[in-house]
């Protein structure tokens, strides 16, 4: 009988510990409240994210345009830009030499920088009604001609279905425990 107890009590704190350690990997967006209510806070989790990356795309505000930065997760957990697409060129656009190393392509529908290996702790941004910022995630898929993987956009979620406009929000790799992924909002 004191075995099966002990047995028993064992599975259950092996139980706690598999849904109560931060053993889950995933991209999070989060606001911060605008006021003291924390109520009005919101955060989202997204294990596709994490594992396959995403794009976050946006209208520029000079010349436009639609402009989509590709990010990954790190294998220390930052967020990485690789690559970014866009129309034309506008101010705060970069330059392929003002990094090292980055590879500046151009095609008939766009221009494209990759290489680009800009690592961030968190991304910060406001939720913009003009830029119509967006989030997308989806498998990844080799290349034809180079052996790195890229993102394709698909489907698009954009932040004003899930935020106010001008909110505050953060993204960032965080491991969390199972109880708190299963019931926490996701995005895909």
């Amino acid at each position: 009988m004191k075995k099966k107890f002990l047995l028993f009590i064992s599975l259950i704190i092996l139980a706690g510990a598999v849904f109560l350690l931060p053993l889950k990997p995933v991209l999070v967006i989060s606001s911060k409240a605008k006021t003291a209510d924390t109520a009005s806070a919101k955060c989202y989790y997204s294990a596709s994210g994490y594992k396959n990356g995403f794009i976050i795309s946006y209208t520029h505000s000079v010349n436009k345009g639609r402009v989509h930065d590709y990010y990954r997760h790190t294998k220390n957990n930052k967020l990485e830009l690789y690559q970014t697409k866009f129309v034309s060129y506008g101010a705060g656009i970069p330059e392929p030499e003002e990094t090292p190393g980055a590879v500046f392509f151009v095609s008939d529908n766009c221009y494209t920088i990759s290489n680009l290996h800009r690592e961030l702790a968190e991304l910060n941004m406001a939720v913009g009604l003009i830029a119509k910022h967006s989030i997308s995630f989806e498998k990844q898929r080799p290349l034809k001609k180079q052996r790195q993987q890229t993102l394709q956009l698909d489907v698009e979620y954009f932040f004003t279905d899930f935020f106010p406009p001008q909110t505050g929000i953060t993204l960032k790799i965080k491991r969390v425990n199972l109880a708190d992924y299963i019931f926490q909002n996701k995005i895909n």
